[in-house]
């Protein structure tokens, strides 16, 4: 298994290494082809190679199309509702207006009120650590959506005020902290620390902190069906201020974990987790690292290639007088294509998988572009199947070492 992971991430990034960049000149969302999420991702790979991944990505294949039937099923629809639509046009030029900028400090103003940290015992599923404590913190958010327009309707979601995460702390003095971040609707802490190796990466002296994002888990409002589903199910609008929100509260933990004294704090996260990390990176130089993980680049090209969600979508734009690129303008201020970033390529890493159809390949390359090129790992696996991960695991710690952050 090792060697054809070192095989498909070789000839993955040969075959993308000799290409054309993908990423187009700024402003990006009117220069990206509009048929992107037609874009192939295919590699030149040996037939059993080629075989792995095929299976792999048939998996995910059917498997997106299950949940785009049934969560984005709910949640979109509503943001594509020709009335929504028309209650939130009002406020497109105002994100259009700060994507135009390319100027992420206009968005995502670092908090200047502090906030006071609760602690809480951990839940019974959660990890059992030889040393050290785990507990859940939360904390009330002073967010304010950045919309002056929005912010009524914004602070209506009570539930999602608070803030919430679970803090796996060594015995003694605050050590480098690896905080992780979630993808879509699977938010257990329980279930995304064995998924990423969270105890392995303890065990190597890191302390951890794994972050809830909005709308998620004992973010989500009483009668939501689902968690998750009220990150996309209000409109565009919104869809920002749900992402200003996430990297808020975001650098409110590391202001908290500054205070307890860890020496360095870098972020992974995977699926909408790697984009949240892809984001931080162009708001936040105090992070060591960031290494998203199968991450998405453009949530609206995205769901164009996830069916049968997507004929939702382009109806839904196209009763709007809406086109792809005008979409993506919308969207562009709070999409990490859009900022450069804010730490140095030497501290980025892009793990991304060959077999992926949930976040296919092509949304790692446009990143990848985007950020000069830094190091990219490829998988053998898909969005959820992760074969031979503790080849990535490794060099993710690799890395980390590289870097100094176990000597931070």
């Amino acid at each position: 298994m090792e060697k054809i992971a070192q095989y498909v991430s070789r000839v993955a990034n040969e075959t993308y290494g000799h290409s054309r960049r993908l990423m187009p000149e700024q402003p990006w969302w009117d220069n990206l082809d509009p048929a992107f999420h037609k874009f192939p991702d295919d590699f030149y790979l040996d037939l059993k190679s080629q075989a792995m991944v095929g299976a792999t990505a048939a998996v995910d294949l059917s498997m997106r199309t299950a949940l785009a039937a049934f969560t984005l099923g709910l949640a979109l629809p509503s943001t594509l509702r020709p009335g929504q639509i028309k209650q939130d046009a009002a406020q497109f030029s105002f994100y259009k207006d700060m994507a135009d900028t390319h100027d992420s400090a206009h968005v995502f103003q670092r908090p200047q009120q502090k906030v006071q940290v609760r602690h809480h015992p951990a839940g019974r599923l959660s990890h059992k650590l030889d040393d050290g404590r785990i507990e859940v913190l939360s904390f009330e958010s002073n967010f304010r959506a950045v919309n002056p327009a929005m912010r009524e309707k914004y602070a209506k979601h009570r539930r999602n005020r608070l803030a919430w995460a679970e803090h796996w702390r060594h015995d003694g003095p605050a050590r480098p902290t690896i905080c992780m971040i979630h993808g879509f609707v699977a938010d257990p802490y329980w279930i995304n620390s064995r998924w990423l190796a969270m105890p392995w990466f303890y065990k190597q002296g890191y302390d951890v902190l794994m972050y809830t994002l909005p709308f998620h888990g004992r973010r989500q409002e009483a009668m939501s069906p689902f968690s998750g589903h009220g990150y996309f199910s209000h409109g565009f609008s919104h869809i920002n201020e749900t992402i200003a929100h996430s990297i808020h509260d975001f650098r409110l933990y590391m202001d908290y974990l500054e205070g307890l004294g860890a020496p360095g704090i870098g972020v992974t996260g995977i699926s909408l987790g790697g984009f949240t990390t892809s984001l931080l990176a162009a708001v936040e130089d105090r992070l060591a690292f960031a290494i998203p993980n199968v991450p998405l680049a453009s949530i609206v090209d995205l769901v164009l290639e996830w069916s049968p969600i997507s004929e939702v979508v382009k109806t839904g734009l196209r009763l709007a007088g809406m086109d792809i690129r005008e979409a993506r303008h919308i969207m562009a201020a709070t999409n990490p294509l859009t900022y450069a970033p804010k730490i140095p390529k030497e501290r980025l890493m892009i793990i991304a998988g060959a077999g992926d159809r949930f976040a296919p390949p092509k949304h790692s390359r446009l990143l990848w572009d985007h950020w000069d090129r830094p190091a990219l790992h490829w998988f053998p696996g898909n969005h959820l199947i992760h074969l031979d991960q503790g080849k990535y695991l490794k060099e993710m710690a690799s890395f980390m070492r590289h870097i100094g952050f176990d000597r931070s």
